[in-house]
């Protein structure tokens, strides 16, 4: 028997609305029936109003603007917490590592003060107790170790690569040779971003099993030798891999980094695949991801002018 959820009053505020994980999670919430506030800059704009028109009650702020935050939460049961990575060029929108972890951590104290009974803060699969030599991956660690001080009911999540990050421009698709992180013959996990919204929304309707949890989520686990077979079935031509070489990472300490955290396992992926699908069903394989959610993103990809490598 399906369960109903007792949702009524119990407004979550989504932070982050506007964009990918932040907007899975807001659509995801108002489909299960949750009374849902945003965080937006522009309220006029229309990725906002895009949310109003699903039903998200939208309160005007930022990040910056602690009485904003403040007001935004109150009554509120929920939060989940996101901030636009500090991985992000300044100029397009991202942040400093400072300014990631005085947010996040900001956010986490209001909501305490403001009598929120379950906070989800979403990190990366490479955050931990050890440092990573990447700013944008420690700052998440540093949140995380600031919430974890907290006396309040608190999930993080650890989503793995996006499944998108692979549809941007610079990988090879166009060409027939798709260039990644990992080895050929080696592992790594991948999750859509639809489904980050669809876990999230399941940690919020079960507290009791969920809070006070680090979870790491995926939904599906390919090499590379697995993900070009997948890209050739979806694009119906072959599409070879290889992994970014030598001569790219000599000259982008960026890559590098990534690619050696890949090879340490810890951005490749340790998440428990067959647990996630027991306790969120539904979870999206590459597979069905590249025929459902990622075809409109797989075929612009096909189409796309090369250039340069775009993860940063």
């Amino acid at each position: 028997m399906e369960t109903i959820l007792d949702t009524e009053g119990k407004t979550i505020l989504v932070f982050g609305a506007t964009g990918q994980q932040g907007g899975a999670v807001a659509r995801a919430l108002r489909s299960r029936g949750w009374p849902v506030r945003a965080l937006v800059r522009d309220p006029d704009g229309a990725k906002a109003r895009a949310l109003a028109d699903v039903g998200v009650a939208l309160a005007r702020g930022d990040l910056a603007d602690a009485n904003a935050i403040e007001a935004a939460m109150a009554g509120v049961h929920g939060i989940f917490s996101v901030q636009p990575s500090s991985g992000q060029a300044i100029a397009d929108g991202g942040i400093t590592d400072e300014q990631e972890i005085r947010f996040g951590s900001a956010i986490a104290d209001i909501a305490k003060a403001s009598g929120v009974q379950h906070l989800v803060y979403t990190s990366v699969n490479a955050a931990g107790p050890e440092k990573t030599g990447m700013g944008h991956f420690d700052s998440k660690s540093r949140i995380e170790a600031h919430i974890a001080g907290l006396d309040m009911a608190s999930t993080i999540i650890r989503p793995s690569a996006f499944m998108e990050i692979l549809m941007l421009p610079g990988m090879g698709l166009d060409q027939g040779t798709f260039s990644f992180a990992m080895r050929p013959d080696q592992p790594m996990q991948f999750i859509a971003v639809e489904d980050i919204g669809r876990i999230v929304a399941g940690i919020f309707a079960d507290p009791g099993t969920f809070a006070g949890r680090t979870i790491e989520i995926a939904g599906d686990a390919l090499t590379g030798e697995a993900l070009a077979s997948r890209l050739s079935r979806a694009a119906g031509r072959p599409i070879g891999y290889l992994r970014f070489p030598d001569s790219l990472l000599d000259g982008n300490p960026f890559l590098a980094g990534l690619v050696k955290l890949v090879d340490d396992g810890r951005l490749a992926g340790n998440a428990d695949l067959a647990s996630l699908r027991r306790d969120f069903p539904g979870l999206l394989t590459m597979e069905q991801w590249l025929e459902t959610t990622g075809k409109p993103l797989l075929l612009a990809a096909l189409k796309a002018d090369g250039g340069t490598i775009a993860l940063r």
